[in-house]
């Protein structure tokens, strides 16, 4: 049985690409105030916001649905998503060119993308999956504990990443 099974006739399930667009409308945006917030509020507090983004995001999952409130929860869900998804990788990026110096700065880049875009994600889609797997009873997933789950692992990672990243913000290093 799948989720949609209870609402086949919802507008999400049929239009369900109008939401996906959604999310990359809301790429385009963030990413155009990068460079905003970076100056403002440094590359710590850049990269908080996304995890905490990407916590709302999976909680937003957890509590919506294809129809009624439920469905304003899933479109929120996707405004939040190019806070979550640009400010962590483009900023991520942007940290590694500007603190690494040029002599190593494409091998510290190549290792950024296989950490979180090969080997995060291969650990993250694995990990997820056995999740999934574990909710699942008799062909019905529970998706409100699966995403809630994901989005209290967001948190923690985010309250992890206040406590241990250190970094002084500088405004005028940033271009």
């Amino acid at each position: 049985r799948s989720f949609t099974d209870g609402f086949p006739d919802s507008f999400a399930v049929k239009h369900s690409n109008i939401l996906i667009s959604l999310s990359q409308i809301s790429e385009t945006v963030f990413i155009l105030t990068i460079p905003f917030f970076l100056k403002r509020f440094g590359i710590k507090a850049v990269m908080l916001l996304s995890m905490l983004a990407w916590f709302l995001r999976f909680a937003l999952f957890g509590i919506g649905n294809p129809e009624g409130i439920g469905l304003g929860y899933l479109i929120l869900s996707m405004v939040v998503y190019g806070m979550a998804f640009d400010f962590f990788n483009i900023s991520g990026s942007l940290y590694v060119e500007t603190e690494t110096s040029s002599k190593f700065r494409s091998s510290a880049q190549g290792l950024f993308i296989l950490l979180t875009n090969g080997v995060g994600a291969l650990i993250g889609g694995y990990t997820s999956g056995l999740i999934v797997d574990y909710y699942t009873n008799d062909g019905f997933r529970d998706w409100t504990t699966i995403w809630l789950g994901f989005a209290g692992y967001a948190l923690i990672l985010a309250v992890l990443f206040w406590l241990i990243f250190k970094y002084k913000h500088n405004p005028d290093k940033i271009g």
